[in-house]
């Protein structure tokens, strides 16, 4: 006789093994502050400005791929583990199904950058999941993105990717300067570029006595405002000083930390002389914190802003 188990006794067991990992996952997350949600297909939608779908055929999907759910994304977490019970029914069902070898017809999902969402399926990609499949059949519908989303983005990503979005519609910056890449971990970051270039754009209006639209500024500003800064970063290696940062993250720092400097010791504070003071009293490092705590107050070292305040009161002699 054989000892193979029926195909409701097998759904049973891995219907009772997927709850089982789907609370001790949601404890997990809750103890490390880090979200286990599926994402809300219409919510990442409206946020990133994805286009409408466009039918792409069939293909076989990588199961890893698929982050979201149009309608079931309170159902499952975000390794499509059931969360509730009340379907519990349908996802014995095609455990059944899977066990039989029955073939079952495709899920069908919404491209949306390099993820998926399940429009029909959930429960299919739920259970193949569980069994270990990598790859599932799918119909496809793809939706057009001007910035890139990846599997391992969560809800707090997403503010920051539709900050993006809206900041590459109104500047247009990827068409008039293909391959430029601005990344951004600071939530509001993308508006803060954004109010930048609009100081920029009045700047040159008045310089130039016309006015400049948003996109002409916007130019403008990243070949003579935004890559100069940058290349004073690369310069000076102060990205190594802000681990898990930006070229993006420290631009605005910079430029912010420079507008403070030159308000309170005057209009000539270089790029240069910003950066360095910003990362003296800003840098995540301890060690950076206390060695520059000795230099200052036991070896006497002058800071930047000491120096410039040096440099203001020689120009106002010589005056």
């Amino acid at each position: 006789m054989s000892s193979r188990p029926d195909a409701s006794a097998f759904a049973n067991d891995i219907y009772q093994r997927a709850r089982r990992k789907a609370f001790l996952r949601g404890v997990l997350s809750a103890l490390q502050g880090h979200s286990n949600e599926l994402l809300p297909y219409d919510e990442v939608r409206h946020k990133v400005r994805a286009g409408m779908p466009n039918y792409r055929g069939m293909t076989s999907v990588p199961l890893d791929k698929i982050v979201g759910s149009v309608n079931r994304y309170r159902d499952f977490d975000r390794a499509f583990l059931p969360t509730q019970s009340e379907t519990s029914a349908r996802w014995r069902r095609i455990g059944e199904a899977y066990y039989s070898d029955i073939n079952l017809p495709p899920v069908t999902l919404y491209k949306v950058g390099e993820v998926y969402f399940v429009v029909d399926g959930n429960h299919r990609v739920s259970v193949a999941r569980e069994l270990g499949r990598e790859f599932i059949d799918a119909e496809v519908q793809e939706c057009r993105v001007r910035v890139p989303l990846t599997p391992d983005m969560d809800p707090d990503d997403i503010e920051v990717i539709g900050e993006k979005a809206n900041f590459l519609e109104t500047t247009r910056l990827d068409e008039a300067r293909p391959g430029m890449s601005i990344e951004l971990t600071i939530p509001g970051g993308y508006h803060l570029l954004l109010e930048h270039i609009e100081y920029h754009r009045y700047m040159q209006s008045q310089e130039w006595k016309r006015e400049f639209s948003t996109e002409e500024a916007a130019v403008h500003w990243y070949d003579k405002v935004y890559l100069p800064v940058v290349k004073v970063i690369r310069q000076s290696g102060v990205l190594n000083e802000f681990p898990g940062r930006t070229e993006g993250d420290l631009y605005i720092w910079i430029i912010e930390h420079q507008y403070f400097l030159r308000e309170h010791l005057g209009p000539d504070v270089s790029t240069e002389e910003a950066a360095r003071s910003f990362t003296e009293h800003f840098s995540p490092s301890r060690l950076k914190r206390f060695w520059h705590w000795i230099t200052h107050h036991l070896l006497r070292r002058k800071t930047i802003e000491e120096e410039l305040q040096e440099r203001r009161a020689e120009q106002a002699e010589g005056r």
